[in-house]
């Protein structure tokens, strides 16, 4: 965990302003989440993909073989979290022919997601270890306005401990609300 935060950090103040000089003008972008509290940078990798790293804390529901249920009720586990993701960007230049924004790397992506969950702050299940993993792709969406921006992704994930407990899920869908931090130049 100290060598994952250790590189976000590195990522996050080395490469935060450095740039592309690609067709469809990706930008390294810091941003500031709200639905689920943390910090994203993106760091652009060729003219169509970025690499996507966020730490923070969120909100998560409870996976049948990782956790026990004890209610009848809504489950939540609230924990740390690390949270990368390779986006590759397909859409940039229709939606510019088309007059659409692509500020703060607006458009629509298909992805690899790979997110760790540390030990739980609050939860109502009981969880079979401390840490757990999923991976997965995914098919998203990113829009910006100003600096307000706007994620949706969706996906099946496979999840697992580090005990040897594993399973599926079908459909991981992610909603994500935050402020995009980098100027545009």
């Amino acid at each position: 965990m100290k060598k994952i935060v250790l590189v976000f950090i590195q990522v996050l103040f080395i490469n935060s302003y450095a740039q592309t000089s690609d067709s469809v003008n990706l930008k390294n972008n810091l941003i500031i989440n709200i639905i689920n509290p943390g910090i994203e940078q993106e760091v652009v990798l060729g003219s169509n993909s970025v690499m996507s790293i966020g730490i923070g804390i969120g909100y998560s529901g409870a996976y049948d073989e990782i956790t026990a249920v004890t209610n009848n009720g809504f489950n939540y586990i609230i924990a740390p979290f690390v949270d990368v993701q390779y986006k590759f960007l397909y859409n940039r230049k229709k939606r510019t022919l088309k007059g659409k924004s692509i500020i703060y790397n607006s458009g629509n992506f298909v992805s690899f997601r790979a997110m760790f969950r540390g030990k739980s702050i609050f939860e109502n299940v009981e969880r079979t270890d401390n840490t757990d993993f999923a991976i997965g792709p995914t098919w998203g969406m990113q829009r910006s306005y100003n600096k307000l921006r706007v994620l949706v992704d969706v996906g099946p994930q496979y999840y697992f401990d580090t005990l040897g407990n594993s399973g599926f899920f079908p459909l991981m869908i992610q909603v994500n609300l935050g402020l995009n931090l980098s100027r545009i130049k």
